[in-house]
């Protein structure tokens, strides 16, 4: 019994490194993305500093390391063989749940899955006990209630101040460097700098202390003894130092704060945040320690000794930080959630992922209701100054310069950032409160933005709605936290050391296709955002890439009409939904080059200007017939799903000759633009009117059935919108090729794209 209880002991180790990676890949956004946004260093440089400050962290979290075993439920009222059924369906659930958020990219907490994986892996536990022995306790007796909702409203309310605090002194900042803070630094930069370091210092190492496993006693009296000395030299020395290094030499104050910022933030990660992913595993040992030094029976064993003071090992503590080291370097997760994260705080207008709500739509107009009466009560003269303060043009100014190599957002709001947030995680590990790091940054981050006017007019209803999704995220974590580990310990209760098993099966298999899907995902991008931004663009290479992109949307269109023809006409409702899903890509893509396509006037010369708007839109009418091919492939998987009456034979040979004909338009476009003939050319338009034709012949038999009452009104309406449909995609490749000619052969303005949208809403 012992060995097995031994192997359930190795299996815990064997997913905590699991959970370290996938904690770290969700976790690295909260010290990397303030850094990566504002580009301080190379990418190498930021890990390497965040690296380090990693593994100095690590081992200061030795005094977290008690939330595992005593801070959620009181583990003297549990035996052995209970405790480690506990700690396995946590860990299991922490590992799928968390690898589950990276594959999305979305930014969740750690902090808050484990707290409610062992709140509901206790509840599930002490449930049984009350259930089945009749000497048991009351359930609130198992759980330690006080201690989890003193953890639980702390996660809560940093939210709330996080957001506040990054707000405010972003505002104040802002307010005191402005956009165009060069020539400010000069006279501020050095105070402030020592400002940010002896902050750092204050709450890193003074508050940090106490939580350090190497630091003897005598140690940490000298430093509580002595800690306005250290604040007061540690500010005078700092300030000193930059404004030396400053006035002689080319010493950037800002790169060194946000570096410094992101060491510090690392470190108060992993002194934070260790307990969530090895605590478990740490506290299940130390149960197995009882256990083998007792001689008792698993069953019979209360592990009184969890809740006593339990020292963690240094090097075990170095170990842990070793992995997340390793895994900062190699993960590509850790780079999707980064990528969300900068995404809804970058000072531009980006490429924005979320959709606008009512309630964002809400929050803004809100928003901007309340700024309007603000500012109708502010004096001129203060408006005017602020006006000048937060005026963006030199932002905006030095990322045109920059192009793509220009960074989200400047040091300013990067060094608020960091600064912010490593001193309220700090804070909250003083206090053995384990704050959400990821609430605390992303809440952090969020207020710097809106303080900065990140989110203006153009981009604000998008973000509050990314920032209400994450904050959703969270407390969906909490909630399939505290259901999935409850219903796990449940079976490993009843199902013993077989269901053990083959949850860890099951939970290997789901990692290895969210790794998979993953991977695929990241290709996807990849090749959605290679092309303009790396070339030095040319009317030549515009036109070219236009060109590909038309042949392989046109393929693609090809592709989705057959299939959605043949699942149609056999009801194969499998087919249907396979080439539902291959559309979803198809229009991610043709989106994401509509969204992207603006940045190619850019970087264009005055003389090659009609190559970049006829690649505008290109990419509009590809995106518009997406669209048309959406209402053909869903109507149409909904037809079928819903067991409609099929449409009879004649019907599907009179749409399969329209698409023939679309597809005949499509090869030979590509032929023609590809090769430039103006016979082909005027051949094709010329056709327009001929399968404009067959499309109202299919018209006028459809409307003899309805007279003859061969069909009723669900088949009339599927095959009048698919006819619909197909006339409108004729008309766009027609407009296409036209656009072609009068843009790059003929060299001639396009008049506006409305023109278009009003053609197609008529008879040709």
């Amino acid at each position: 019994m012992e060995t097995i209880y031994l192997a359930l002991v190795v299996i815990l180790f064997l997913l905590a490194i699991s959970d370290l990676i996938v904690g770290v890949s969700n976790d690295a956004v909260n010290f990397l993305n303030s850094a990566v946004g504002a580009k301080a260093a190379q990418l190498r440089t930021i890990l390497a500093v965040a690296a380090l400050g990693v593994l100095i962290g690590a081992t200061f979290s030795s005094g977290m390391m008690e939330v595992a075993r005593k801070g959620i439920f009181n583990p003297q009222y549990f035996y052995f063989s209970e405790i480690i059924i506990l700690f396995l369906a946590v860990m299991i659930t922490d590992v799928i749940l968390l690898d589950a958020f990276n594959t999305f990219g979305l930014p969740t907490s750690t902090t808050v899955s484990i707290v409610f994986e062992l709140l509901g892996a206790a509840v599930a536990i002490a449930l049984i006990k009350v259930y089945t022995d009749p000497n048991a306790l009351p359930l609130y007796e198992y759980i330690n209630s006080a201690k989890a909702l003193a953890i639980i409203s702390g996660i809560l309310l940093s939210v709330v101040i996080a957001f506040s605090a990054g707000m405010i002194i972003q505002y104040l900042s802002r307010a005191l460097f402005s956009f165009d803070y060069e020539k400010r630094l000069n006279y501020f930069g050095a105070p402030w700098g020592g400002l940010a370091i002896a902050a750092i210092t204050y709450f890193m190492l003074i508050k940090g202390a106490k939580g350090a496993s190497f630091m003897t006693e005598g140690v940490q009296d000298y430093i509580a003894h002595n800690t306005g000395t250290i604040m007061i030299a540690s500010f005078i020395g700092s300030t000193l130092i930059l404004w030396l290094l400053n006035r002689f030499t080319r010493f950037d104050i800002l790169q060194f704060i946000v570096l410094v910022g992101t060491f510090a933030l690392a470190m108060a990660f992993a002194g934070n945040d260790l307990v969530n992913f090895i605590g478990v595993p740490l506290a299940g040992f130390n149960s197995y320690e009882l256990y083998v030094d007792s001689g008792g029976s698993p069953d019979g064993l209360l592990m009184d000794g969890l809740a006593g003071k339990v020292p963690t090992p240094t090097f075990l503590l170095l170990l842990a930080g070793v992995v997340m080291v390793v895994t900062l370097w190699t993960s590509k997760k850790a780079r999707s959630v980064v990528k969300t994260s900068l995404d809804l705080g970058r000072q531009d207008v980006g490429d924005e992922r979320f959709a606008a709500s009512f309630l964002s739509r809400s929050v803004v107009r809100g928003a901007i209701t309340m700024s309007n009466y603000v500012g109708n009560l502010m004096p001129e003269k203060v408006k005017e100054t602020l006006s000048r303060q937060f005026d963006e043009r030199a932002f905006t100014k030095r990322a045109a310069t920059l192009g793509k190599e220009a960074p989200a957002f400047d040091m300013i709001r990067a060094s608020v950032t960091l600064i912010v947030s490593s001193i309220l995680i700090a804070i909250g590990t003083a206090l053995k409160l384990p704050l959400s790091t990821t609430y605390v940054t992303f809440m952090v981050f969020m207020g710097t933005s809106l303080a900065d006017g990140a989110w203006g007019r153009e981009s604000a209803v998008y973000r509050v709605t990314g920032m209400l999704s994450v904050i959703g995220g969270w407390f969906f974590t909490a909630l399939s936290a505290f259901t999935m580990a409850f219903i796990v310990a449940l079976i490993f209760s009843f199902g013993g050391f077989a269901a053990i098993l083959i949850l860890l099966l099951i939970a290997a298999f789901v990692i290895y296709r969210t790794h998979k899907y993953h991977g695929q995902r990241m290709e996807e991008e990849l090749e959605q955002e290679k092309s303009l931004e790396e070339e030095v663009l040319t009317k030549e290479k515009i036109t070219e890439r236009g060109i590909q992109n038309l042949s392989d949307a046109f393929g693609q269109f090809e592709s989705l009409l057959d299939e959605t023809l043949g699942g149609m006409s056999s009801e194969n409702l499998a087919a249907l939904s396979k080439t539902a899903k291959k559309f979803d890509k198809l229009y991610k893509r043709t989106r994401k080059r509509r969204q992207n396509a603006n940045r190619a006037l850019d970087r264009l010369t005055d003389n090659d200007l009609q190559a970049g708007h006829f690649f505008i839109l290109l990419s509009d009418y590809l995106h518009e017939m997406t669209k048309n091919i959406r209402e053909i492939v869903i109507p149409s998987l909904n037809h079928v799903s819903n067991n409609h009456k099929p449409l009879l034979a004649g019907q599907i040979e009179e749409l399969e000759t329209v698409n023939a004909r679309l597809k005949n338009r499509f090869h030979a476009i590509i032929d023609t633009v590809k090769e430039y003939d103006p016979e082909k050319a005027a051949e094709i338009i010329s056709d327009l009117p001929v399968t404009i034709k067959t499309i109202r012949n299919a018209r006028k038999n459809q409307i003899k059935r309805i007279q003859n009452k061969e069909v009723g009104t669900r088949n009339s309406t599927l095959f009048f919108n698919h006819l619909g449909e197909y006339r409108n995609l004729a008309l766009f490749s027609n407009r296409i090729l036209k656009i072609y000619e009068d843009m790059i052969i003929n060299g001639e303005e396009e008049e506006e794209v409305a023109a278009l949208k009003t053609t197609t809403s008529q008879e040709v």
